[in-house]
């Protein structure tokens, strides 16, 4: 189904703010989504798959377990079978395996107690349990490797913690959707664009990077103390580039970012497409890097509200205005940037936060190939 460009979407928003003594963030929550039109898909006996990030261990910048029971609550009650589900990743870390994967969640507080529905891992216990999905108009991928419980699911709804990113510069819905939906092969493909160099001036032999690296693409070299990158084993998946402290590390393919941006926008396509699906994002604890870190850094920018809307990439865009137009929080990454002697000031807050990074792309390739559009109507709820 391609979306109409010339056609504004839709998209609701509600900020944090709670009257004394009124609902909570959770009910606010729930009236958003309401007042967005989640009411309006037939959810009665169906399978609805709800696509969130439950955090790496040590990270405490993901979404709480209240949010996602909110959604699940108000999806029982249109007569849903709603489950919590993500694929596994590609690097060492807790959520690599299903076993893993499932004791990181419970550990971050997502349960099927807490949260009031079933936790499944898409991708299955080692993460090759997948299925191959055609994208129509996909220009970079021919058929996405989708975890097979997202796709068998009858509705699709994606519950995304808007942040920044260290390469596709944030994490949004689309991110949340295309990378988070692929197998461990489907993100594999999306990552293998660029292959990672180290600068031997920089490198200082903290080994942090190899910690990182599942594909033996890094070897440390004990005599000099340095580390070096074995190219035939990188696949470009970047997670080296946030474990270094000292710039170290960049890519030398410097279109890696773009094309990692347009497969995700052709990853998330294939996901949405021919079956109802309804987005939610939230813009809260705004930190520089992704939750697949084992950390999470201060925020970059204010708390700034709940965002619904049945178009992912409108909702993408209405976040990434909201961001661009706030200030950056003092102590902060990109306050600590732009406070550098000779910084130069991109007027983008997540290009300014992490230079390396770049999301106009994913935008512009996920309204080319009919994902959704970027013209939207902002819908404010108090």
């Amino acid at each position: 189904m391609t979306a109409d460009k010339n056609k504004k979407a839709q998209v609701y928003c509600t900020d944090f703010r709670t009257k004394a003594f009124g609902d909570g963030l959770p009910t606010k929550l729930q009236k958003l989504i309401k007042k967005a039109g989640i009411g309006q898909i037939d959810m009665d006996g169906k399978f609805v798959a709800i696509k969130m990030h439950f955090g790496e261990l040590g990270n405490l910048g993901f979404l709480r377990p209240n949010y996602a029971r909110a959604v699940v609550e108000v999806v029982k009650k249109l007569g849903g079978k709603p489950f919590l589900t993500d694929c596994n990743t590609m690097y060492p870390g807790s959520r690599k395996n299903a076993l893993e994967h499932l004791y990181c969640a419970w550990e971050n507080g997502f349960t099927p107690l807490t949260v009031g529905c079933p936790i499944l891992i898409g991708d299955g216990l080692k993460g090759t349990d997948d299925i191959e999905v055609p994208v129509v108009g996909g220009e970079y991928v021919q058929a996405a490797k989708i975890g097979r419980a997202i796709m068998d699911a009858d509705v699709f709804i994606s519950l995304t913690h808007f942040k920044g990113h260290e390469m596709t510069g944030f994490g949004g819905a689309i991110k949340n959707i295309g990378m988070g939906c692929g197998s461990r092969a489907g993100k594999t493909e999306q990552h293998s664009g660029g292959k990672a160099s180290i600068d031997p001036a920089k490198c200082r032999g903290c080994q942090k990077c190899l910690k990182e690296c599942a594909n033996d693409a890094l070897s440390f070299d004990a005599r000099t103390k340095k580390t070096r990158v074995i190219e035939e084993n990188c696949v470009g998946c970047g997670r080296c580039l946030g474990a270094c402290n000292f710039d170290a590390i960049a890519f030398t393919n410097f279109a890696a970012n773009e094309l990692l941006n347009r497969r995700m926008a052709e990853y998330a396509k294939a996901v949405v497409d021919g079956r109802p699906c309804f987005h939610v994002a939230l813009v809260v604890d705004v930190s520089p890097n992704c939750d697949c870190h084992g950390e999470n850094d201060v925020p970059i920018l204010p708390d700034l509200g709940m965002f619904a809307s049945f178009d992912p990439l409108a909702l993408d865009q209405a976040c990434v205005d909201a961001c661009l137009q706030a200030p950056p929080l003092p102590g902060s990454q990109l306050a600590a940037n732009l406070a550098k002697r000779g910084f130069v000031d991109h007027h983008d807050h997540f290009t300014n936060s992490t230079p390396a990074s770049e999301w106009r792309t994913c935008l512009e390739h996920a309204e080319k190939i009919g994902l959704g559009t970027r013209a939207y109507e902002l819908v404010r709820m108090k």
